[in-house]
């Protein structure tokens, strides 16, 4: 069964750091545009970060400058390292993956299950 294991979550004082990833496991053909997403208390879930399969990069403008999205294909695993961080930025810390399970098969969304990030102030 493939799933997406994320870690790195925790407790950080505002100007610190924290390092999230995000691992494929399981067995996969190809995995295709991956992101980061997060989810605060009473609001929606919003993208963080985004990036390609070729390592195009695209950032929510509250994080600019601040976080960087990273993978390694021959790992399939996906990294954000947040700098530079806010109370803001507190929230549970989702990432999204396009994967091919196999050669016949379409891409299909898939959701890791969240890991919390708290930024104290």
């Amino acid at each position: 069964q493939v799933q997406l294991v994320e870690s790195g979550g925790g407790l950080v004082q505002a100007g610190g750091s924290l390092r999230l990833s995000c691992a494929v496991s399981g067995t996969i053909y190809r995995a295709n545009t991956m992101a980061w997403y997060r989810q605060a208390p009473g609001k929606q879930r919003d993208l963080v970060a985004l990036i390609t399969r070729g390592g195009e990069t695209n950032y929510a403008d509250s994080v600019k400058g601040r976080f960087t999205i990273s993978r390694d294909n021959a790992k399939a695993t996906m990294y954000l390292q947040m700098n530079s961080l806010r109370s803001e930025d507190t929230a549970v810390y989702y990432c999204k993956a396009d994967l091919r399970l196999d050669w016949a098969t379409g891409f299909e969304e898939y959701w890791g299950q969240g890991t919390q990030v708290a930024v104290s102030s």
